[in-house]
């Protein structure tokens, strides 16, 4: 799964609007020399950090009293009342030992009927059912040899659920109806599925644990209007007698139960195909155009894959579907992968992004997820580290070095970020709630773990290993350790070690480092400075690259003491020592360099993470010729990030500093050929008085890019001119989001009462990020326009804060309420929201 979540901390601040003695290590043809003492004290024993690991119970996975084999689900809707009405019919038998009992996950159903099934005749069996485990009677005690068929007829009602989920996964009902009714205009009628973590139950019966494989049957009736798609092969559709339809699908490898899935509306699909198996694109018709290059890459991504990895696509098709108010971002379910709406671009949106790592990200779960499953959420790096890097092996097959190295240092900002509050072991048994797993630690850090490992054993034997792990674990669930011994018995290496520093221990290495030079010696100090009381202390293989006289030289290096020293035999003083040359550590490094030493660095070394923090570290020396040279060369930089870096430090010079970038950068905002990069070039020259670029602006609102005319937008609007509110009223019926965010930015504090119907039209027909960031502006807006606060707009705020499948629009919502919390009728609304609301993180947020 592939999660976009926004944190309760974040949203709380978007919506404020109203020790002992070391060695010394010696590198090859050095010397050594006792390390200074670089470590603090240790913390006081009584001081316990923020971001300390709780204690929780230990989460085991689960055990495995009966095997299902075969689950064949016959399903109909009531779209009234947003019921499915089914039949599953499940065989099973037992694991090892013998059983009478049959216990089976079943979330808040109504259960009709049980029966023992031989052939078509059934024998009622007895049972009971507390509204989450459904306990059957077998009719004798079963023995592992045995197989058996129930056959469970119920209804399952998935809003009658209590509320569930996550940061990552937001609702956990299982099933959800989009529109059922069809009493939204702009919105198509949808059903679709989310089965993780164990949700699945709670749309039909089964063992809903990931170390349960099956293999499936599920018969679809609905109008012959709704395209339907499910896991497996289309099998048939067959047309029945009261004007419905019934489509078929077989899943006939084994999957776990939380990878079952369901897709049912009125798709358009666009045909693919890879090696001959069909790859199919599920988008709305209005998106039919553009489907294949959304998604045309699929099937290159699944070449790649299949041959690097020496396992081809496992499974009988690939299917992709958009749908409306997901859950999350993505979720891999077998053959059949869902997807946010958001990835659904038109042409001129295609020419600012794609949604090639999401995409990426969801089919490599086909092998690490699906085809080998983790045996507990406490194992869930095991599938989303695996997705995770494959972002990265993709950029940087597909798009070059730097644009991966870019995602790896937004992967190491995203968990350094929770890492503030939280720090926890990767693999962790225990968690309050398995829905904590789905975080920063087993995304973000598990990618870089996993590049890590990838350094430290090389490309060959990297691919090797994971050829072994799956071809061994193909259709079975496992746990850390056997990737652990995939890697061993490849490489002959044993990696404890580096298993349990970075998988089984919280935290990161945070280090000190400092060089010397003197008499032909380099002299290199690092200390671990990290809390040891919560985290190791490290082993860390890495390089460290010095330039001399012109020359570059690696030395490898491996820091595994809490202080050492390390010295080489440098025959000129060093222009330029970079600690881990090969920028793949997973930590914190605080590395002093000068100025000089910091330009040289950008100049020569020819990563992006060493260039960017050249940049970010030298923008307020920019008054220094040098540096300014620095960024005037990475305003011509090949790589589009940097451009954009430089321009954003550039920009906050004083307008009477500018005569050496200015006409670069107007030039760039017209010509630069990535749209980003000229968006931020027009933001620059809006910041050194914006009018006298006012023709320019103009011409940047009817830029190709979204992103740059979003940016013409708000320059425009920032020069003050008595047209404004014209200019910007031809772009009102604009649905791209950049653009209709622009406007929303202006119009909160400048657009007046005549706005409002703008505003609750936006509102109306937004979802995801767009309708979170448009309902702080209209909060703004509301208190800046006490006569819109209107009972019409009372009632639309109070619906979403109070129905919203999505917990951050909900508080969004309840806040934009807040700005007219002295109206009585907004207080009690308030007070009520409050009351029925059951996520605990908007209670946290609420005060309640």
């Amino acid at each position: 799964m592939n999660h976009r979540f926004l944190s309760i901390a974040g949203l709380a601040a978007a919506m404020a609007f109203t020790g002992g003695c070391s060695a010394s290590k010696v590198a090859p043809e050095t010397s050594t020399e006792p390390a200074a003492a670089m470590v603090p004290a240790a913390a006081p024993a009584d001081s316990v950090p923020v971001w300390a690991p709780e204690k929780y119970a230990f989460n085991p996975s689960r055990t495995k009293k009966h095997d299902l084999l075969h689950t064949t689900l016959r399903v109909s809707f009531d779209w009234q009342k947003q019921y499915l009405n089914g039949t599953a019919e499940l065989r099973l038998k037992p694991y090892f030992y013998p059983q009478d009992t049959l216990v089976l996950d079943a979330k808040g159903m109504d259960i009709h009927s049980v029966s023992l099934l031989k052939g078509s005749d059934g024998t009622p069996l007895k049972y009971s059912y507390d509204g989450q485990k459904l306990s059957i009677n077998l009719n004798k005690e079963y023995t592992r040899s045995e197989e058996y068929v129930v056959e469970i007829n119920y209804t399952a009602k998935p809003n009658e659920l209590p509320a569930g989920g996550s940061e990552a996964i937001t609702s956990d009902k299982g099933l959800y109806f989009i529109n059922p009714l069809g009493e939204e205009p702009r919105k198509p009628t949808q059903i679709w599925t989310q089965g993780e973590t164990e949700a699945s139950s709670a749309w039909f019966p089964t063992i809903d644990a990931p170390n349960e494989r099956m293999t499936q049957d599920i018969y679809i009736t609905v109008d012959p209007e709704y395209v339907t798609l499910s896991n497996g092969e289309f099998m048939y559709s067959r047309q029945n007698a009261d004007g419905t339809k019934t489509d078929y699908w077989k899943q006939a490898l084994p999957h776990a139960p939380y990878l079952a899935m369901m897709a049912i509306g009125d798709f358009a699909i666009v045909e693919d195909e890879w090696r001959g198996k069909p790859v199919d694109y599920y988008v709305e018709p209005a998106f039919k155009g553009t489907a294949q290059k959304i998604f045309g890459n699929t099937p290159e991504m699944m070449e790649f894959f299949s041959t690097k990895l020496g396992v081809a696509y496992p499974w009988v098709k690939y299917a992709q579907v958009v749908v409306r108010d997901f859950v999350s971002g993505a979720m891999e379910n077998t053959t059949a992968s869902v997807f946010m709406e958001d990835l659904q671009l038109n042409e001129r949106e295609l020419l600012d992004k794609n949604w090639d790592g999401i995409i990426a990200h969801e089919l490599f779960h086909q092998w690490f997820g699906d085809y080998v499953t983790l045996e507990s959420w406490a194992n869930l790096p095991l599938n989303e580290a695996f997705a995770n890097y494959s972002e990265y092996l993709w950029a940087e097959h597909k798009y070059g070095a730097d644009e991966a190295a870019y995602l790896q240092m937004d992967e190491m900002g995203q968990y350094l970020d929770e890492a503030e509050t939280k720090r926890v072991p990767l693999i962790r048994y225990h968690y309050n709630n398995r829905e904590d797993m789905f975080d920063s630690h087993s995304y973000a850090k598990g990618g870089r773990i996993l590049h890590m490992l990838r350094n430290l054993v090389g490309d060959e034997a990297w691919w090797a290993s994971l050829n072994l792990y799956l071809t061994r674990n193909k259709f079975s669930d496992v746990e850390v350790a056997e990737l652990r011994m995939a890697f061993e018995d490849v490489t002959g290496m044993d990696l404890m070690w580096f298993f349990d520093q970075w998988f089984m221990n919280a935290g990161h290495p945070e280090l000190k480092v400092e060089d010397s030079y003197q008499n032909g010696q380099l002299t290199l100090r690092v200390a671990q400075t990290q809390d040891t009381a919560y985290a190791p202390v490290y082993r860390l293989p890495l390089e460290i690259a010095v330039w001399a006289g012109g020359k570059k030289t690696i030395y490898p290096i491996t820091i595994d003491e809490a202080e050492e020293t390390f010295t080489f035999k440098v025959p000129t003083e060093p222009q330029l020592v970079l600690f881990d040359a090969e920028q793949q550590l997973l930590g914190v490094v605080d590395h002093q360099r000068t100025e000089q030493e910091l330009v040289f660095q950008f100049q020569n070394v020819d990563q992006l993470a060493p260039k960017l923090e050249a940049l970010a570290t030298l923008d307020d020396k920019l008054q220094d010729p040098a540096v300014l040279q620095m960024y005037q060369a990475a305003l011509k930089d090949d790589y589009w990030r940097v451009r954009s870096a430089a321009v954003n430090s550039l920009s906050k010079l004083k307008e009477g500093q500018i005569a050496a970038v200015e006409p670069v950068i107007r030039q760039m905002g017209q010509q630069d050929e990535r749209g980003a990069v000229r968006a931020d070039a027009i933001l620059a020259l809006a910041n050194w008085g914006g009018e006298k670029y006012r023709p320019l602006f103009e011409q940047a609102m009817r830029d190709s890019s979204y992103q740059t005319a979003a940016a013409g937008i708000l320059a425009y609007a920032g020069t003050g001119a008595a047209d404004t509110k014209q200019k910007l009223a031809q772009f009102e019926k604009e649905t791209n989001e950049e653009v209709v965010l622009a406007l929303a930015t202006y119009y909160a504090v400048q657009g007046g009462p005549e706005k409002y119907d703008w505003f609750m039209r936006q509102i109306e027909e937004a979802s995801g990020g767009q309708l979170y960031y448009l309902l702080q502006s209209f909060g703004a807006y509301l208190a800046s326009n006490s006569q819109t606060n209107t009972p019409e707009a009372i009632a639309l705020l109070g619906d979403l804060a109070r129905n919203n499948s999505q917990y951050y629009i909900r508080a969004a919502a309840y806040q934009a309420l807040m700005v007219m919390s002295e109206k009585p009728e907004v207080k009690t609304l308030l007070q009520e929201i409050r009351q029925n609301e059951k996520d605990e993180r908007l209670l946290q947020l609420y005060g309640g």
